[in-house]
């Protein structure tokens, strides 16, 4: 403030006074004053509203009028420029009712002097500046989106930010003078360790598990700050909260999926292995059943072959949990699928609903999670089930189907290939033509408040599109409601052990087996003789193509393994097709990705067969084949 002009405006009717008060401005020895003199009430009101001045100095006796009438007003107005009065007798009561109504220092005339009035003038004017930079922090404090709030030593609010207010619902009014406790529970000993450490060092740092007005749990990083004085109390704990809930949620979330992806790196590297280990017991099983003779030996071995089954389809679950949306999907059979849920369902609804299901022999395989897909079809078949109140007919069936370009221009959400649809129809009560554009909509029901969130149709449809797929639905009110749902398609077949099915000998043709197992190349061959095929085997790539080389016009159908050292199956398959470009080729892997799958039916082979297969699905699978 030193060397700086100060705007000073005298409000006194004596002119004397005026006089005085000039030369006292002269004397000052800090600051700069220019000096402004009017001596009627009036125009000092005009001087005011000029808004010219840095600071006002009045008289309380303005001729008839009263000194303390023009602050009551001036104040009223909203002046934000201080005001020292000036009293004649030095009264105490006027002093106080100055001071009440607002003014920012009292000065007794017959006391005054130049060092006086300069430094009552300098103290009013920093107070002003402090009081501006207090307001326009505070301003700053209630734009800050992080909740910031002053809290005692006894954890009692005395300053609470709209922040604060709008994270955690309590309003300033509501929150300054309650104890924190008051307002959320917290575990003790995070907050003896705030307490504590901020007294020590003089600020703190951590997370803290608080709670909102409406009772939603959260998670703040907070930071606390020893202050030496707030509001004449001392000392104090200036704290700032982030809401840092949502990070921590997706934090989870990062974790769980990396310990799920470490959980599926280690079950993809184990699943083959396993695979190969049940693929011959299987097997061997089919063929011991039927070349013993023994009533109480033949039944044992159902036991072994559903053992064995039991531990394959443990392998695929596995493959499945951790295989998630983002992952490589593994083969799956819908048939097999459907299979589960029409026993789901014969066991859980109620007996008023019959169920059917129609799956075809040749029904093409689909990549996809099996918990998710699992997933969809119960959902399609619960909401089936709660549209037939009286009972009624389910049922569900799978069939493939070609989309073309004219089907894509009438179903926009659907791309030309091969698709598996999965129809799920029911006999209730039908949808009306009013709401079945909004079924799949998030939240959208017609059911009762707690029957039902919603969320099942749209859950269907994020799915299914996740998958690349599709679904359509077609209903009538009163007659019932059809869902078809459209997977992508691997063209390759689906193969249906059927129980006690007559396997067909195969009439001496020779089959070349590729195996880096010797005990899966064993049995496969044991398999295959047994039921009038030749075998020859190969144990990697390099002898497969050595074999086939030699023995081309003979070999009817090559069945390899695509995980193998040396020379892969993807390879092996390349240089047989360029070998002969008609080779009739059955791939087969217990562990086989999305892109390895669609590569191999760009190459052309007529079947895949994943691991572990029984003998009934192996011969099936080239019966298939051969036909081709």
């Amino acid at each position: 403030m030193e060397n700086s002009q100060i705007r000073v405006l005298l409000i006194d009717d004596d002119e004397d006074d005026y006089v005085l008060t000039r030369d006292w401005c002269g004397e000052f020895q800090i600051l700069e004053c220019q000096l402004e003199w009017v001596d009627n009430y009036q125009d000092a009101m005009q001087a005011v509203a000029d808004r010219h001045h840095d600071i006002y100095l009045l008289d309380y006796r303005l001729g008839d009028r009263n000194g303390l009438e023009l602050l009551a007003s001036l104040i009223a107005d909203g002046c934000s420029i201080p005001i020292i009065v000036l009293t004649g007798q030095g009264e105490r009561e006027i002093d106080m009712q100055a001071m009440a109504a607002g003014a920012a220092d009292y000065l007794e005339k017959s006391l005054l002097n130049a060092s006086l009035l300069e430094r009552s003038i300098r103290y009013a004017l920093e107070r002003k500046k402090a009081q501006q930079t207090i307001q326009s922090q505070a301003a700053l404090l209630d734009v800050a989106t992080d909740a910031i709030f002053v809290q005692d030593l006894t954890n009692t609010i005395l300053f609470w930010n709209q922040g604060a207010a709008k994270l955690y619902g309590w309003q300033p009014a509501q929150a300054i003078g309650k104890k924190t406790s008051e307002l959320w529970q917290e575990k003790p000993i995070p907050l003896q360790t705030a307490l504590s450490t901020v007294c020590k060092n003089g600020a703190w740092q951590g997370e803290l598990q608080q709670q909102t007005f409406d009772k939603q749990d959260i998670i703040v990083e907070s930071r606390w700050t020893l202050v030496s004085e707030f509001e004449h109390k001392s000392p104090s704990i200036l704290v700032v909260n982030t809401d840092i809930t949502q990070k921590k949620i997706l934090e989870g979330q990062l974790l769980r999926s990396q310990r799920l992806e470490s959980i599926g790196t280690l079950a993809s590297g184990i699943a083959h292995d396993l695979n190969n280990v049940f693929a011959p017991i299987l097997m061997t099983a089919q063929l011991l059943e039927s070349n013993i003779d023994s009533d109480r030996t033949k039944k044992l071995i159902p036991i072994l072959i559903n053992s064995a089954k039991r531990g394959a389809n443990l392998v695929k679950q596995v493959l499945a949990f951790t295989s998630g949306v983002e992952c490589d999907r593994i083969l799956l059979k819908i048939g097999d699928l459907i299979a589960e849920i029409e026993q789901i369902v014969h066991e859980t609804f109620p007996k008023s609903i019959r169920v059917t299901s129609q799956i075809p022999e040749d029904l093409w395989l689909v990549l996809g999670d099996s918990t998710q897909l699992h997933q969809v079809l119960m959902n399609l078949c619960v909401n089936a089930r709660d549209a037939m109140v009286d009972g009624g007919t389910l049922s569900i069936s799978a069939a493939n189907f070609l989309v073309d370009e004219n089907y894509t221009k009438m179903h926009l959400d659907a791309k030309t290939g091969a698709y598996v649809v999965v129809r799920v129809t029911d006999t209730g009560m039908g949808i009306s033509e009013s709401i079945i554009d909004r079924i799949f909509e998030p939240f959208f029901t017609t059911k009762e408040t707690g029957k039902g969130t919603g969320l099942g149709l749209s859950t269907v449809v994020g799915i299914i599109k996740s998958h690349g797929g599709f679904v359509n639905v077609y209903s009538e009110v009163g007659k019932g409601s059809q869902f078809q749902v459209y997977l992508p398609a691997q063209q390759v077949l689906e193969t249906t052990e059927k129980p006690n099915a007559k396997l067909a000998d195969g009439g001496g043709e020779v089959i070349l087996v590729v195996d880096d197992e010797d005990s899966i190349r064993d049995i496969t061959k044991t398999s295959l003789e047994s039921h009038n095929y030749k075998a020859l085997t190969a144990c990697d790539g390099v002898e497969a193509i050595a074999i086939y080389a030699e023995h081309r016009d003979q070999i009817s159908v090559v069945l390899t393994d695509m995980v193998m050292p040396t020379m892969d199956g993807i390879t092996t398959i390349r240089t047989l097709k360029k070998i002969n470009p008609d080779v009739k080729i059955i791939a087969v892997s217990g562990l086989a990705s999305g892109e390895k799958l669609n590569l191999i039916n760009k190459m052309g082979v007529q079947a895949f067969l994943p691991k572990p297969y029984t003998a009934t699905e192996l011969l099936q699978t080239i019966g298939t084949v051969r036909r081709s």
